[in-house]
């Protein structure tokens, strides 16, 4: 009988071990599961949207499809186009198409309908990139690249709007195109031509100029009638459509408001 008793208090023992165990081993797994959960949550891992295009719609407009399309967007900045309606989305930060976690802000520059004018910066020896992103801060948009002979590749050499020389400390209109001229030396003064069919306009000199190259002719479709009408329109066939070419090169596009002209995919 001892024996006996003796066995059943071991497999009790045992049964008692072996039944912790597994409640160890389950509480790890729920508490890994948790974290799991509540970092997914924090970090809205996989959770991802496209960034929407809010170009040319109102302030109320932006914000109605920023709520549908589980973004937010922040009026940071404004610029002054004549041709385009006042208080609408001129720019916006990230690019409409980009891929953001959902709540994410998106940036919006909107066109101004008082003019006002801003200080322009020194941009001597700035690269072009910096430039694009000083010219945008202040308010400005960067226009043509003239390449010129010279050591310092893709560095500014001098500044000008309208075709007149513009220096630092000038007072100009918010919104005037700022034209650059560049340095190129004898070598690394190739670039190859981005992509820009389905694009919207202002997307796509983005795009090329991303890329140190300039907007030849746009074509606009006879349809397209308006500033407005412009800014909406996508970009169906380019010229050149690839390749390389020198620093500086034209890129021609025609844009059309028909998105059955646009190439397949």
């Amino acid at each position: 009988m001892a024996d006996k008793k003796k066995v059943q208090e071991v497999a009790q023992k045992t049964g008692w071990i072996w039944k912790n165990l597994l409640m160890g081993i389950a509480f790890v797994l729920v508490l890994g599961l948790l974290a799991g959960w509540g970092l997914g949550l924090i970090t809205r891992h996989g959770k991802t949207v496209k960034t929407p295009d809010f170009s040319s719609l109102t302030v109320k407009q932006a914000q109605q499809l920023a709520a549908k399309s589980h973004v937010t967007v922040k009026v940071v900045d404004s610029v002054f186009v004549r041709r385009l309606a006042g208080g609408v989305v001129y720019r916006q930060q990230p690019k409409a198409g980009s891929t953001v976690k959902k709540g994410r802000s998106i940036f919006l520059t909107i066109n101004s309908v008082i003019p006002r004018k801003v200080v322009m910066p020194n941009l001597f020896g700035y690269s072009v990139t910096e430039a694009q992103s000083e010219l945008r801060n202040r308010g400005l948009n960067l226009g043509r690249l003239n390449y010129v002979k010279d050591i310092a590749t893709n560095n500014v050499l001098g500044q000008s709007c309208e075709g007149l020389e513009v220096k630092a400390g000038d007072q100009v209109v918010s919104g005037s195109v700022i034209d650059l001229m560049v340095g190129v030396g004898s070598q690394d003064n190739q670039t190859t031509i981005p992509k820009i069919t389905g694009m919207k306009y202002v997307n796509a000199i983005d795009a090329l100029h991303e890329r140190f190259l300039n907007i030849g002719k746009v074509t606009f479709d006879a349809d397209i009638r308006t500033y407005a009408d412009s800014m909406n329109a996508l970009v169906y066939k380019q010229d050149p459509a690839g390749a390389g070419r020198n620093l500086g090169a034209n890129v021609n596009f025609f844009l059309t408001l028909d998105q059955t002209k646009l190439p397949a995919k």
